[in-house]
C-alpha cells in the first residue's frame, strides 16, 4: 500500500517485502523504530527515554541477520540526505567489517544483498549477463 508523502516508509515496505521472499527463511530482518515523531514535550519525553533504554541516533533502518552475515540498510528517497549521525554509524558499523549499504531502489537492496555475499533466491540482471555493475564491488 503506498501512501502519499512518505517516500521512504514506501520504500521500506516494498524491500522488507522482497527481503522475505528473496532471504532463506532462517534470515532475520528487523526494523529498529529509534525516533518518535510525536511532536511537544509529550515526544521528547518519549524520545529521552527510547535514547536511555539503548536507541541508538543514526541507527539504520533496516538490520539483516542471515548465515553468520549482518547487513545495515539505510533507506533514502531519490533526494534524501544521510545525516551525520547516520554517517557516523555507518563509518563504525563499516569499521567493524559489517555491511551497510544506502538503499534508493529495490534494486539497490538486492544488489546490496549480493555485494555482501547474501544466498538469494532472486537473480540480479547482471548477473545473467556476466557482468558486475560499475558501482558495485564483488562479494568477498
Amino acid at each position: 500500500m503506498k501512501r502519499r508523502g512518505t517516500p521512504e516508509a514506501d520504500l521500506q515496505r516494498s524491500v522488507v517485502q522482497a527481503l522475505r521472499f528473496a532471504l532463506p527463511r532462517t534470515a532475520s530482518i528487523h526494523h529498529c523504530a529509534n525516533e518518535v515523531t510525536e511532536a511537544g514535550p509529550r515526544g521528547a519525553k518519549r524520545q529521552a527515554i527510547l535514547v536511555g533504554m539503548g536507541v541508538h541516533p543514526g541507527f539504520a533502518d533496516l538490520m539483516v541477520l542471515c548465515d553468520g552475515r549482518v547487513l545495515f540498510l539505510e533507506l533514502k528517497s531519490l533526494k534524501g540526505k544521510l545525516s551525520p549521525d547516520q554517517e557516523a554509524f555507518r563509518d563504525v558499523v563499516l569499521a567493524q567489517g559489517h555491511g551497510w549499504a544506502l538503499v534508493r531502489s529495490l534494486d539497490d537492496a538486492l544488489g546490496a544483498l549480493a555485494d555482501h555475499g547474501f544466498t538469494s533466491r532472486v537473480v540480479q540482471p547482471d548477473a545473467m549477463k556476466g557482468t558486475v555493475a560499475s558501482s558495485r564491488r564483488p562479494a568477498p
